[in-house]
């Protein structure tokens, strides 16, 4: 594929005061001891200004594998919210394993025509990436009800609350750039360097599975990309052979530069166990000179920094600093290809 045959950058329509959110259930089902977690993520998305829906298939009980339902079943729920005009934005409850049972079954032509954000990491991060490829939508890697604004938020500290709860607000209905996204001291240097580039990323298995697909990002959407990711679960070896894929594919080759979220519950990246991922991504990268940030609040450790995908940013690891130089939102009546 050739860069002019690439799908421009698709921006959904800021949200308005009063606008509908829809929590739906794109992936794994909703248990029993989650049920609060979706209430209280209808608490904060009204706080916001929202007002708020559960999709049918968010029910506790409803199941069907480890999924919430087939996946034919999940994509017509999911294409009937892409397709409805009163949904102005869908917020997925959770991850989970089902979404590339239903990548072909998505109804991209309703997305062109009415671009709306969806809100998700984990498996969602996949709906990013393959939305983004094939209709050049932002997608809107951030928190979900499980068990991000219903559970993660209200374990963080009351001021970090209201910071992330500002900061979505503002990237869901503004039209202007956020600027620097609120860094922590976690943040860590791993390569020094300052770049400029779209971001593109998700959880690190799902960017390379769906790489196997015929839905994949063309390596063209790589070109001076800041590359994201995160990982949960599994072995420190599976992280650098996912690293070790992208290098064979060229992804590694295309990149400006990198940001790795904390990771989760990655069996040898224990205090004092060898290698550190830092070790494993700088490895991997070899002498390829390009930034790197690590340790950012970016998907299953806790309340997620939201990285809109398709969004130019400005990386400087040296001085710990994420910022994003274009809003993820369109004005009203521009829903549209932008250059």
């Amino acid at each position: 594929m050739t860069d002019s045959a690439l799908p421009r950058l698709l921006r959904p329509r800021a949200l308005r005061p009063g606008d509908l959110v829809v929590i739906a259930a794109l992936s794994s089902p909703l248990t029993a001891a989650y049920e609060p977690n979706v209430e209280q993520t209808v608490v904060v998305l009204e706080r916001m200004g929202f007002r708020v829906r559960r999709a049918p298939l968010l029910e506790v009980g409803q199941r069907h594998w480890w999924g919430v339902a087939t996946p034919e079943e999940i994509a017509k729920e999911f294409n009937g919210l892409l397709r409805d005009p009163e949904v102005r934005a869908i917020v997925a409850s959770d991850g989970g394993h089902m979404a590339f049972g239903y990548l072909d079954l998505i109804d991209f032509e309703a997305v062109k025509a009415d671009p709306k954000p969806i809100l998700g990491y984990s498996d969602i991060s996949l709906l990013h990436l393959v939305l983004h490829a094939r209709t050049g939508l932002v997608g809107f890697h951030a928190d979900m009800a499980v068990p991000g604004f219903g559970g993660h938020w209200r374990s963080a500290p009351v001021q970090r609350q209201r910071e992330l709860e500002a900061l979505y607000a503002e990237l869901l209905t503004s039209t202007e750039a956020i600027g620097a996204l609120p860094s922590s001291p976690s943040w860590e240097c791993w390569r020094p360097g300052r770049v400029e580039g779209p971001l593109v990323g998700g959880v690190i298995n799902r960017i390379v599975l769906a790489q196997a697909t015929p839905f994949a990002l063309p390596l063209e959407r790589f070109d001076g990309a800041v590359l994201f990711w995160e990982e949960l679960g599994g072995l420190a070896s599976y992280v650098w052979n996912y690293l070790q894929v992208m290098r064979h594919s060229g992804i590694l080759d295309r990149i400006a530069g990198m940001v790795v979220g904390t990771p989760r519950d990655i069996a040898g990246l224990e205090p004092g166990a060898s290698p550190t991922l830092a070790e494993i991504v700088l490895d991997a990268l070899g002498d390829r000179d390009i930034p790197v940030l690590g340790n950012v609040e970016v998907g299953h450790a806790g309340p997620n920094l939201p990285m809109p995908v398709g969004i130019r940013v400005a990386l400087d690891a040296r001085e710990r600093t994420l910022s994003l130089l274009e809003p993820a939102a369109a004005p009203h009546g521009t829903t549209g290809p932008v250059g």
